[in-house]
């Protein structure tokens, strides 16, 4: 309406043309949030408009949006009249800016004064109540929207929903939706959105599906919120939805762009999620920073960091978000100076102090070993959250800084903040001294709850050796999944007592706890530990059964796995059905070619890794050396030595130069391998002087064997090893003199020789030989085989030395075992704890003439694969 009050040089005519003016122009401003809108505000009051209530609202709306509740505040109270938009509006702008009490006390005045609020308005005060999960209070409004006649209106109906399902009243969501009498898409999708907020992932689909049966059309929300769902409800489903959305004409705006991208992200399908993202050129922050953390998940680091300079080249600024993605791109590169590079440029957005973007501060800080740097980054954020103070104390965690978890422990909770799951598992992951005492406070806390302490507890145990008491925490856990037995299985692996860790496998049945491919790939491992070929495939067949051969973990795993138990081809087929195969891949390829004795094999598949377009870790020339030694190969071994920090930019290891010494020390270049001793950027430990001591026992130098054994025995005066090879070198120049002197004097020192060992599997059980133990119920029988064996040599002419001390060792025993009672068509495949001795290994040559079958012994040392009198090896014991 016109104000009464016209001044009296304006013409009426004008004035209406003045008035519809300024109508459209504080619409367009207010629509648009533009500030400049409220020159409009003068013109108003000197024409004499405030009266125009459309006018006044849309001034109202545009002074909250841009100039605050103070300002906002001061033209209602000018206004000299108010409808239900002007009140609504006042309050939205309350619940906006989080003043929540003053938007209660608003409507109390409204009203008070006689005004009768609408939808609207009851919307925005539900709003509030959802805000602060004010449950009693929101049912209140509710009370008064059905004394109303308000509850069936959509706007109502979907703020009482978003209300219900933040309160974990999921019941009365449902039962407001179905009370409302329209339902439009709006309404839908909340409560497609409050059934994914409740995490009851199977019922948002079933809704969706009776959305589509009632003929109501998706938008692109409402495709947003159900590939929440997909991290329960698996990929398949997750492509069922996009193909939807397609065949329906959903639009693909950036928000569903980004929805999209993190779905095909979290199951590491990075060609769909950069089809998806790239199908339109629209890209805002929070797309480019799932694209980021897309790549990392990936392990596309440099793409990562690529598509962080692209997105700051498009003029997007990023958030704290961006950066923290960004950062952990450079944690996993790893290039600290890039990483500096974008502390700087938060620095100048001001976002250091940021929670966010501090902890992945702190975490690459941590990670480049700069730890007063990270500590320093810690102290500028003024109220740390628990994320920061968990990334200090996990950082410090890494370094094995114990006492400084434990003190930055006690200083977070002074601080007043709580420790979550994440900061305790953190902790006992650093734990050797401690566990009881931290173990005490998860008890007190009640955390022992968490599924994720329970396993970090489990760990801590298991890796300090304490394997009862990690399984006393399994006992007293209410639930275990796959982690808790990975990681004690792992533990029990790194222990060596692989038999133990297969055991678990009757406890993940016994709790219905399926093996995942993390598990299965730990398992794998023990078998190939314990050499028992059946065991490992009926985990193969596992596996197959239920789609884990798949994943490259247990692929690599299997190809270990074949690879050592001396079944080749079985490991050449798992490597092939690797659809990716990643360096751990390549080298698991290599090695065990040479473990075979498959050396131009071997450097083949190294030369066929770097044509892939992979580069070669440390590992991988760990693997190609040792090739190179046990063929021979002198000048190749030497070739890639050198071109490991010009080609590969790797430096070389003490490992490597214990390769490079087995290298020389095999091909009987002596005085070589001991220059290259002398000349290491290290000083030489045990290892070098047992690899050059086992050289000259092969080559009979009995001088410079009894300089390196004094050598290594100043370092270690205690390792069994160097009496023991010392006093086969005399043996081997037939001098028991020295070699019973030197058994005696490690003896005297209160050493023992490790008893010998040698097992073989037959129907799934384990028979354990020992050296000299004439046990075994079958006894007589193997003892009629190693004679008719010796008979047999003799009569075919055969240069063998019978042995009377080496009769009954325990690789013969179990050879003998094999003969007896496995197949004649059978591979016997024996494993041994310690190396095989020279006569052994001799006697199985000359037996797989006799018996014409294949046997493979595989000691601490290597595979010999015993084929038509030869041995993989090269004779090399």
């Amino acid at each position: 309406m016109l104000c009464r009050t016209v001044p009296k040089f304006v013409n009426i005519n004008e004035l209406y043309r003045l008035e519809e003016g300024c109508s459209q122009l504080i619409s367009i401003c207010n629509s648009k949030s533009l500030k400049e809108g409220v020159c409009v505000h003068s013109p108003i009051i000197k024409l004499g408009l405030l009266g125009n209530l459309y006018l006044s609202n849309n001034l109202l709306s545009l002074y909250a949006k841009r100039f605050g509740l103070k300002q906002a505040r001061n033209l209602f109270d000018e206004m000299p009249d108010r409808d239900v938009v002007s009140w609504t509006t006042m309050q939205a702008a309350y619940v906006r800016h989080g003043n929540y009490n003053d938007a209660f006390e608003l409507f109390d005045l409204m009203t008070t004064l006689g005004n009768s609020p609408n939808e609207f308005t009851l919307s925005t005060l539900i709003r509030s109540c959802s805000e602060t999960r004010e449950l009693k209070l929101g049912s209140c409004v509710h009370g008064y929207a059905i004394k109303g006649g308000f509850e069936s209106k959509p706007v109502l109906g979907c703020t009482l929903i978003d209300l219900y399902a933040k309160c974990d009243c999921t019941k009365e969501a449902y039962e407001t939706f179905r009370n409302m009498d329209d339902a439009d898409t709006v309404t839908w999708t909340t409560m497609i959105s409050s059934l994914v907020q409740a995490q009851k992932w199977a019922e948002a689909p079933q809704l969706y599906i009776t959305m589509l049966e009632s003929g109501v059309a998706p938008n692109e929300f409402t495709f947003t919120k159900l590939l929440a769902t997909t991290s329960f409800m698996g990929l398949k489903y997750g492509k069922l939805l996009h193909s939807h959305l397609i065949s329906l004409g959903v639009n693909l705006n950036v928000v569903l762009k980004t929805a999209l991208v993190d779905m095909y992200s979290g199951y590491q399908e990075l060609e769909y999620a950069m089809k998806v993202a790239n199908q339109t050129p629209e890209k805002d922050v929070f797309l480019w920073t799932s694209i980021i953390s897309c790549f990392n998940q990936n392990s596309k680091v440099k793409e990562a960091i690529a598509a962080f300079q692209e997105m700051r080249m498009s003029g997007i600024p990023p958030h704290s978000f961006t950066y923290s993605s960004a950062l952990s791109a450079c944690t996993l590169l790893p290039s600290l100076e890039l990483g500096k590079q974008i502390h700087l440029q938060i620095i100048l957005a001001g976002l250091e102090a940021d929670v966010c973007a501090g902890s992945a501060l702190i975490n690459m800080y941590m990670k480049s070993d700069l730890i007063e740097d990270a500590l320093r980054v810690f102290r500028s954020i003024a109220t740390p959250s628990v994320i920061c103070w968990t990334s200090l104390i996990s950082g410090l965690a890494e370094h094995g800084f114990e006492q400084d978890c434990y003190r930055y422990f006690l200083d977070m909770q002074a601080a007043g903040v709580q420790p979550n799951s994440f900061t305790l598992s953190s902790i006992l992951g650093a734990c050797k001294n401690q566990i009881s005492m931290f173990h005490g406070y998860v008890l007190k806390s009640m955390a022992y709850q968490d599924i994720v302490v329970g396993n970090a507890l489990v760990d801590a145990y298991a890796r300090s050796g304490m394997v009862d008491d990690a399984r006393r925490v399994i006992r007293t856990m209410k639930h275990r999944d796959p982690i808790t037995y990975t990681s004690l299985a792992t533990r029990l692996n790194q222990m060596g007592d692989h038999e133990m860790a297969l055991k678990t496998i009757d406890s993940m049945r016994a709790d219905n706890v399926k093996m995942d491919e993390i598990s299965l790939a730990s398992l794998v491992s023990a078998a190939t530990g314990l050499g028992t070929i059946e065991t490992g495939k009926q985990l193969h067949c596992f596996s197959l059964r239920y789609g884990l051969d798949n994943t490259r973990s247990v692929k690599n795993s299997l190809v270990d796995f074949y690879g050592k138990v001396g079944c080749l081809k079985d490991a050449c087929k798992a490597f092939e059905e690797i659809t990716e195969p990643d360096v751990v891949s390549w080298n698991g390829l290599i090695s065990i070619l040479a473990l075979n004795g498959h050396i131009s094999a071997a450097l083949s598949a190294f030369d066929n890794m770097r044509l892939a377009g992979l580069n070669p870790d440390s590992i991988t020339l760990l693997s190609v050396l040792s090739a190179c030694s046990q063929g021979g190969l002198v000048d190749f071994g030497m070739h890639y030595f050198q071109t490991m920090r010009e080609t590969h930019n790797i430096e070389p290891a003490l490992d490597h130069y214990v390769r490079v010494i087995d290298l020389h020390g095999r091909a009987g270049q002596l005085e070589k391998a001991m220059e290259i001793v002398e000349s290491m950027p290290f000083e030489a430990d045990a290892k070098i002087y047992k690899t050059l001591l086992s050289a000259c026992k092969l080559h009979r130098n009995v001088l410079l064997g009894e300089d390196v054994a004094r050598r290594g025995l100043h370092l270690d005066p205690y390792d069994s090893s160097f009496y023991l090879l010392l006093a086969s070198l005399y043996d081997e120049l037939d001098r028991p003199d020295l070699s019973t002197k030197t058994r005696k004097l490690m003896r005297d020192r209160g050493m023992r020789k490790s008893p010998s060992q040698s097992w073989v599997e037959l129907s799934g059980k384990i028979h354990v030989f020992i050296t000299g133990d004439r046990s075994h119920p079958e006894m007589n029988d193997m003892e009629e085989k190693l004679e008719f064996l010796r008979a047999e040599f003799k009569s075919r002419g055969f240069l063998y030395r019978d042995d009377e001390d080496s009769c009954h060792h325990s690789e013969k025993l179990a050879l003998a075992f094999g003969l007896v009672s496995m197949p004649p068509e059978a591979v016997i495949r024996i494993m041994k704890n310690i190396s095989i001795c020279r006569e052994c290994h001799d006697f199985i040559v000359l037996a797989t003439k006799v018996v014409e079958r294949e046997i493979v012994v595989r000691d601490r040392s290597r595979l010999h694969v015993f084929k038509n009198g030869s041995c993989s090896c090269k004779h090399y014991s």
